[in-house]
């Protein structure tokens, strides 16, 4: 087989079935696809999750295609016009072919899509070795921080010049390692001085710097002195025929033209080891790095794609590692499987397609995307949903996905344009934030689940045209159900005594609902609206029995205040004596407490101070966690409920 790709024998017809597939729309990203024949499945498929009903939901059986890299070969797949599934194997260069393509698609099947993606994964990462699942991974620290980003905060308004402008600037090319004149004048000497300026007044933790995979857009600048060192040279993209029968990229319009400056695979690691402990001595914590997709061009003279992408990615992990506390990477622009299964170390990168404020049609288009992006992502990245605005007719939308999505919040809010409404619903008043413990559009804390209801309709089709995105979202009304039964693994935060009974609150219309697991409740949302549920097991918990005979039922529920309520508990436990039987539960705070209880307790205390607190006959115990500018740590909660 060539270094192009070339289609494999048919691997199913698709009768029966109806599938959903993630596909590189761009060289850059992956979107979803849904059909029932296999026609229709597009080119550069890299995930294929096949379902097949029978007389009932229990006969549903799941199958999972993972087109895969094999040696310096990487598969996708693609339906063809006889209605079959092909595969296409590829190595990017015309020295490195092969007449066998042995481990190139891995093939599972189960009754539960969720449990037999994460299952795949393991085992493919283990059979491969040249990836890990998300759980052996270092978590950076500063995901449970609120971050800003100046990307859409400081760019240009658009005009024909910027245009023009801009399109050029994707050739320049990197000619120093160290920051660029913008970062030296009056008001700070170098990148070092900012970054001091910004801690100490500021009080930020982490400040992270932008680069791209191979220095700039461009590349790097090969008659520069200081490139000389890694061995520099003009190489032209070759993009590959898949990537080019769905959605061309400008920008690798103007990479073709102009050529990306490529430092020598072997003197890669050189390169970022100087350019991080530089950026390292300067006081800068983590990078993000862009632009990475484009090595599947540049494998022609290297070994090919695959090898090359390889050699880039380890050798950037590592200089990350020696550099940077904390594993502080933010891959992006990388949703090509070359780089997905190279990612030993890497645990966060970006999960779908800019988000883009000034493009109405987009809005409910980046959700969806990232949601379904991330049943694959998920098990091998913490999916990070990038920035949003939050003086935004959609910030509501956006802030609400994040809060419960498990990656990062960060906003790129212009200097003092903030809506802090919107705010004070993601980030408590120390920067810290809620975030979720898993990695789905349903989510587990600790205690409790939450679940994401979003009307994404009446937005346009995955595979827009570049002059048909500007129109205004249809609005659509749904109807539909919520059930607790759709978070998966719930009883992983239940108690073996469980019944299966719930308590549902629902942040938007502050209402509290008890269910069964398999009951629902009927909600409505019209296109661009949301609804966020915390879902907390109600448990007839062992040191209540002595009260009312071990009638009183409870489940915490978290701050009501925030997006994702439960986020904020930390534990319960429980005392008794011979007066009273005290639950104790440690949160996170400031807001306003919630939980559900059967029962009217006597009294409440926080931090060993009475409180005051109401009772509703849904069930719904309240009460404040004060604003203590002091408290950094969690709040001490004492229930106390005594016999009648």
């Amino acid at each position: 087989m060539s270094a192009g790709p070339t289609a494999g024998d048919a691997l199913i017809t698709g009768r029966g079935w109806r599938w959903l597939s993630l596909f590189k729309l761009k060289i850059w990203w992956m979107a979803p696809k849904t059909g029932a024949e296999a026609a229709g499945v597009p080119a550069e498929t890299q995930m294929l999750l096949l379902e097949k009903t029978g007389n009932g939901a229990e006969d549903t059986v799941y199958a999972l295609m993972l087109p895969a890299l094999d040696g310096d070969f990487r598969a996708s797949l693609q339906g063809c016009p006889e209605n079959e599934l092909q595969f296409c194997f590829e190595s990017g260069d015309p020295d490195v072919q092969t007449k066998d393509a042995v481990d190139a698609v891995f093939v599972n099947s189960g009754d539960n899509p969720f449990k037999l993606m994460k299952e795949s994964i393991k085992i493919l990462s283990k059979i491969k070795g040249t990836f890990s699942h998300i759980e052996s991974k270092e978590t950076p620290a500063n995901l449970d921080w609120f971050g800003w980003c100046t990307w859409d905060a400081f760019y240009k308004a658009v005009n024909p010049v910027g245009i023009e402008e801009g399109l050029q600037r994707f050739a320049e090319r990197l000619v120093d390692l160290k920051e660029n004149d913008k970062f030296r004048g009056e008001a700070c000497k170098n990148l070092g001085d900012l970054v001091k300026k910004i801690k100490e007044t500021h009080g930020v933790k982490y400040v992270y710097a932008w680069h791209a995979l191979l220095g700039y857009w461009g590349g790097v600048c090969t008659s520069s002195d200081v490139m000389e060192n890694y061995n520099p040279k003009l190489v032209y993209p070759v993009q590959s025929p898949g990537d080019v029968a769905n959605l061309r990229d400008v920008a690798m319009d103007s990479l073709e033209k102009y050529g990306v400056g490529i430092i020598d695979p072997e003197k890669i690691y050189e390169f970022y080891n100087d350019q991080h402990s530089y950026l390292s001595s300067v006081g800068v914590d983590g990078v993000k790095v862009d632009v990475q997709s484009v090595m599947e061009t540049l494998g022609h003279g290297f070994g090919g794609r695959v090898a090359l992408t390889r050699k880039y990615q380890h050798a950037l992990e590592e200089s990350i590692a020696r550099n940077f506390k904390g594993n502080n990477l933010i891959c992006c622009m990388s949703h090509s499987s070359d780089h997905i299964y190279s990612a030993l170390k890497s645990a966060v990168a970006r999960a779908s397609e800019d988000f883009m404020p000034r493009e109405p049609t987009l809005q409910t288009l980046h959700i969806a995307n990232v949601a379904f992006n991330s049943l694959l992502l998920g098990e091998i990245f913490i999916p990070d949903w990038d920035m949003f605005q939050s003086k935004h007719e959609t910030a509501e939308f956006h802030g609400a996905a994040r809060a419960l999505s498990g990656g990062g919040v960060y906003v790129s809010d212009k200097p003092g344009v903030h809506d802090f409404t919107v705010l004070k619903k993601l980030v408590l008043p120390d920067g810290s934030i809620l975030r979720a413990s898993l990695l789905k559009i349903w989510n587990l804390n600790n205690l409790s689940a939450v679940v994401g209801v979003f009307n994404c309709q009446g937005a346009g089709n995955w595979t827009w045209l570049v002059e048909e995105i500007s129109h205004v979202p249809t609005a659509v009304n749904i109807t539909g159900h919520l059930s607790p039964s759709d978070v998966e693994s719930l009883e992983e935060i239940t108690g073996d005594e469980w019944n299966g009974e719930t308590a549902v609150y629902a942040f938007n219309s502050c209402s509290l609902s008890r269910l069964q697991k398999h009951q629902s409740l009927e909600l409505s949302l019209v296109t661009m609206t949301c609804e966020i549920y915390t879902i907390s097991p109600i448990q007839k918990q062992s040191f209540l029995h002595q009260v009312y005979g071990g009638a009183v039922r409870f489940a915490p529920l978290g701050l009501l205040n925030m997006f994702n309520s439960g986020g904020a508990l930390d534990s319960i436990t429980g005392t008794v004596d011979s007066s009273a039987t005290t639950v104790q539960i440690k949160c996170r705070g400031p807001g306003r407490f919630g939980a559900y209880s059967s029962a009217r307790p006597a009294l409440c205390r926080v931090d060993a101070h009475e409180v005051e607190f109401s009772h509703s006959d849904d069930g719904l115990l309240a009460f404040d966690l004060s604003d203590g500018s002091s408290h950094s740590s969690l709040w001490n909660i004492e229930i106390l409920y005594t016999a009648s």
